[in-house]
């Protein structure tokens, strides 16, 4: 069944969560003010999977079900699959600023590559689990949380090293019906109204760090779970035009003595394929992440444009904003490119997923992550000073200001106040409000801190294939019979010839 916006809000109803938002508990999630930007930004996801235009990107058949789903819930099969989700998370990140959901579908390719490596190497029957839930999701069209980021306490110490071992989330018991866990995670995407957490390692672990590599599907509202969030966005404020109606909340979760079942349990103790799990989801992850911030920069592109509109400048005729649009246009359009990169080189794992480069993949996120501080200088650089010295909404309805305003802060004739003002309070609150702050920094460290990405990058590029080159450019190479020669005069051959005479200048 595929949801509509409407249809997975009533969903949520269905679900009773311990959630708790700026001190106070949440009765009904599906109704709550302070939650309503994060779930309108989600169920655009859903609307958009109906609207025929956008269908070829936002749907998918699954090949091991045959059925038609949404793409956030798809596992790719082909460098198209990619290209194709990374259009579609630009596409809602135009509407929403961020899609939120494309976590889960980060998260379901990295657990099905891993639980097919976990059964090859142990004989276990992960694989089969997951499928099982898996169409499951997909026949539901659930949005799922990815609980990975644990709290971590003292970062210089292992999990197991750990004075509380609830900084972790870990395998506390294990029974014969399951698992039960405990612990903490730090940064939850969505937390208080998606439908199941998909936990998750948040690292590599080494021996004794086996009760902390777990991965396993923990419904929100069950018994043991209690979500602390932050509101999303900023709802009911005026001046927020654009963070009242689209935004995410964050939360931490908290998982006290939760029993999971064997079915729902998909890593427990293995710790070599933990590894590989976290780095498979966070590849996935910063190629999707891409796709986001090409959105959010396509609004700073808009916005920017129809301010310099608004202001009566010719980007033609003054150069210095020309410049300052193409600098943002570069920007935006590098990483992305990274992303396309990414998509059409992507390899081909064992199991028949297909995984994006990942060397492209961390390059741009990890370009977008330190970029996003000069997009928004960018923007106020082609906006001037208005968008922080702009007056309160209020003001525009104040029989005593309101006439003087417009008449002063009118900018093209043929442009309405009103138009330059939304415009404005558009970019204020998508660079200098505290959102804009919150988005530099999860712009910043989601999916990864630019340390992750940098290591990454060494990891797998190919930097002796390069140097190859350079020896080969040097004359350095190897006979066919193995020899490291050298054409340096003197050392042609094995036994050598005599080194040219030199020739001195005469001194003078």
């Amino acid at each position: 069944m595929l949801m509509t916006a409407a249809d997975y809000r009533e969903s949520l109803r269905r679900y009773s969560p311990r959630v708790f938002i700026n001190g106070s508990r949440v009765e009904s999630v599906a109704d709550e003010p302070l939650l309503f930007p994060g779930i309108n930004a989600v169920g655009v996801t859903y609307d958009l999977a109906h609207a025929p235009e956008h269908q070829a990107l936002m749907l998918a058949r699954q090949s091991t079900s045959g059925k038609i789903i949404n793409r956030m819930l798809h596992i790719n099969e082909t460098s198209d699959d990619l290209l194709k989700k990374l259009d579609a998370v630009r596409l809602v990140c135009q509407i929403s600023g961020c899609a939120q959901r494309y976590l889960t579908h980060d998260a379901l390719n990295g657990i099905y590559q891993a639980t097919h490596r976990l059964d090859a190497n142990h004989g276990t029957d992960y694989s089969q689990r997951f499928l099982a839930y898996l169409h499951e999701v997909q026949d539901k069209d659930l949005t799922l949380g990815v609980a990975m980021t644990d709290a971590k306490g003292d970062r210089s110490k292992r999990p197991s090293q750990q004075a509380n071992r609830d900084a972790y989330v870990h395998i506390k018991e294990r029974r014969k019906d399951g698992i039960v866990i405990s612990g903490t995670k730090a940064i939850v995407t969505g937390a208080p109204y998606m439908h199941e957490f998909l936990v998750m390692p948040c690292r590599t672990h080494a021996p004794g760090d086996e009760d902390f590599a777990v991965c396993c599907a923990v419904p929100i509202d069950a018994p043991g779970v209690t979500i602390v969030a932050r509101p999303a966005g900023r709802p009911g404020e005026a001046a927020a035009k654009f963070s009242a109606h689209y935004g995410q909340s964050v939360g931490v979760v908290m998982f006290d003595d939760v029993f999971v079942p064997h079915a729902r349990v998909f890593l427990a103790g293995e710790i070599e394929e933990g590894g590989f799990l976290t780095t498979s989801y966070a590849t996935h992850h910063r190629h999707s992440c891409i796709g986001a911030r090409a959105g959010f920069g396509d609004l700073l592109i808009g916005a920017g444009a129809m301010m310099i509109e608004a202001n009566g400048l010719d980007p033609d005729r003054h150069g210095h904003i020309r410049d300052a649009m193409v600098d943002l246009i570069t920007i935006v359009e590098s990483f992305y490119a990274c992303g396309i990169a990414a998509s059409v080189q992507c390899v081909t794992d064992p199991v028949g997923s297909v995984m994006p480069d990942a060397v492209y993949s961390n390059i741009g996120k990890l370009l977008l992550a330190t970029k996003i501080y000069d997009m928004h200088k960018l923007a106020h650089y082609v906006s001037g000073g208005l968008i922080v010295a702009l007056p309160g909404p209020d003001e525009d309805h104040n029989p005593e200001t309101a006439a003087s305003l417009a008449a002063v802060l009118g900018g093209r004739a043929d442009i309405p106040h009103a138009q330059r003002m939304d415009v404005s309070r558009l970019i204020e609150d998508l660079t200098i409000s505290n959102q804009a702050g919150w988005m530099s920094v999860i712009s910043l460290h989601g999916g990864g801190s630019p340390e992750a990405m940098k290591r990454e990058i060494w990891r797998n590029y190919p930097v002796l294939e390069k140097r190859e080159i350079v020896e080969r450019l040097l004359d350095r190479g190897v006979l066919d019979q193995g020899q490291r020669v050298s054409k340096q005069p003197g050392r042609c051959c094995e036994t050598g010839c005599a080194p040219p005479e030199r020739v001195h200048a005469p001194v003078k």
